[in-house]
């Protein structure tokens, strides 16, 4: 599987941005699709994933409430809207493809979110 993550940029605290991310491939194999983050001098994090043929999503307690991932099932895309962005979440955002192994197993190249003050 493919990845392809755009939509980032520098924003201020309290703006919204969507991040997509489109997914090529062996998509047929796709089980769970997600976000992780990695911010500067810091371990990559889980920020949200959603069941790829249902509706079940889960969160990092430190976005829930102001994310939301979503996906178009017919275009093969993933997104996730951020909305009252804060300068914590300054990160470089990382699609992800769990293909039923238990684990994130597939990841794209990541899109630069930075938030200022």
């Amino acid at each position: 599987v493919q990845l392809q993550a755009s939509g980032g940029g520098l924003v201020q605290a309290g703006d919204s941005l969507r991040l997509s991310c489109a997914a090529s491939g062996r998509t047929f194999s796709i089980y769970n699709m997600g976000w992780l983050r990695q911010a500067p001098g810091k371990e990559r994090e889980f920020v949200a994933n959603m069941r790829w043929s249902g509706s079940s999503t889960s969160y990092a307690d430190s976005v829930k409430g102001r994310f939301t991932i979503s996906r178009d099932y017919a275009k093969n895309m993933v997104y996730l809207q951020m909305n009252s962005l804060k300068v914590e979440d300054t990160a470089v955002y990382i699609c992800a493809v769990n293909s039923g192994g238990g684990g994130f197993d597939y990841f794209g190249q990541g899109t630069l979110v930075t938030v200022s003050s």
